[in-house]
């Protein structure tokens, strides 16, 4: 829903302020709903403003500019250190993916590496052999075009 404009709110309560009509008649001269007159009225007797109030909305982030900065030199500093010691060194109460998307959101990788000798006597599966071509055997279903042609072969 789109925010009423700055005129348009006021002309509601100019409307109103006039005293000869209820909320309901201003919301309905105006389309707008009486709950919206009720809340500009409201936030005018509260806050003795009635212009949008967006920088008011949403949930602030816990994990703050400063915090960042700080992840980012513990980061290049270790760079295996796990989400959970990262939450602690920061000192931060906050869920682990919420650290995983910080670290994303500063284009920062977070993988864990092993740091392991790798060993020495070779893989332990066999290689896979080559698919298709001479080495593949022919189709053992009826009706395939090679049992088919082998057939013709022995009549």
């Amino acid at each position: 829903m789109k925010t009423l404009s700055v005129d348009l709110r006021e002309r509601i309560v100019a409307a109103y302020d006039v005293g000869d009509v209820t909320r309901a008649e201003v919301a309905q001269r105006f389309r707008v709903s009486e709950a919206m007159v009720k809340k500009l009225l409201q936030q005018r007797r509260r806050c003795g403003d009635i212009r949008p109030q967006h920088h008011r909305c949403g949930r602030k982030p816990r994990i703050t500019p400063e915090h960042r900065k700080r992840l980012r030199e513990l980061v290049a500093e270790k760079p295996d250190r796990t989400l959970a010691e990262l939450r602690s060194c920061v000192g931060l109460s906050c869920t682990l993916p919420a650290i995983h998307y910080a670290l994303a959101a500063m284009d920062l990788t977070y993988k864990k590496r092993r740091f392991m000798q790798q060993s020495r006597t070779g893989p332990i599966l066999p290689e896979r052999g080559v698919s298709g071509g001479a080495s593949r055997a022919a189709s053992t279903r009826l009706g395939s075009s090679s049992s088919t042609s082998q057939r013709r072969k022995q009549t």
